[in-house]
């Protein structure tokens, strides 16, 4: 029996450091997983890249600190244009406000630059199934702020805005399944929780899942 072919994913770097950058790219060579990868000197320059290649990159490693569009700039354009690509910010800066305001804007991890590279390995790896990888220190940070006075989601909740499908949907999403474990887990197909992800967006909304899993801390919905 033929083995079937492992899909390869595609990355973005944007980096302003060349030395950096290429040595980032020498390291992400070695993974079997990585298959083609993009490079930018900066936000502005990785825009551009995006809106000229197809298909698009499944994963975005960004910096923050670059001229032209920094990476917080980036991280807001990437979201609006190319929701589905995930981003990872591998950065200098260990600034706590920074983090849980990427975080809100739906970045999928957070990563420092001195980072092992074995980690950074299985940050990449595991996002091809999940939306999100937070470490123990982002996720202690997170559950910090979910807890801090004066942290409501904009959008209004009531018990009636979301179906109990949705609403079982929703607290197995913050509990990291996928969305291929959500339908066996329900024995529902992929697509019908799909487009239970779609709803429950769009009635909360919050632009992507990160901010689904805060919607739904912040309002009750799951206690963690």
């Amino acid at each position: 029996m033929t083995d079937i072919p492992e899909h390869k994913i595609s990355v973005a770097i944007a980096d302003d450091h060349a030395l950096f950058r290429k040595g980032l790219i020498g390291l992400l060579e070695d993974i079997d997983f990585i298959g083609e990868i993009h490079e930018a000197s900066n936000g502005q320059e990785l825009l551009q890249l995006l809106a000229d290649i197809s298909p698009l990159p499944d994963m975005v490693l960004l910096d923050l600190r670059m001229p032209e569009m920094d990476g917080v700039e980036a991280t807001e354009r990437i979201q609006e244009l190319y929701p589905s690509i995930k981003i990872i910010i591998l950065t200098m800066q260990d600034d706590e406000g920074l983090i849980m305001h990427l975080i809100e804007k739906g970045i999928s991890s957070y990563l420092l630059k001195n980072v092992e590279p074995d980690e950074l390995e299985l940050v990449i790896s595991t996002l091809r199934e999940h939306d999100y990888f937070f470490n123990e220190k982002l996720s202690s940070l997170v559950v910090k702020a979910l807890h801090s006075k004066g942290k409501k989601m904009p959008a209004m909740y009531s018990d009636d805005l979301f179906s109990e499908r949705e609403l079982e949907v929703l607290r197995l999403i913050c509990e990291e399944f996928t969305a291929a474990e959500i339908a066996e887990k329900l024995c529902i197909s992929k697509r019908t929780v799909d487009g239970h992800r779609t709803a429950l967006l769009e009635k909360s909304g919050v632009r992507n899942i990160v901010g689904l899993v805060i919607y739904a801390v912040r309002n009750g919905i799951y206690k963690i």
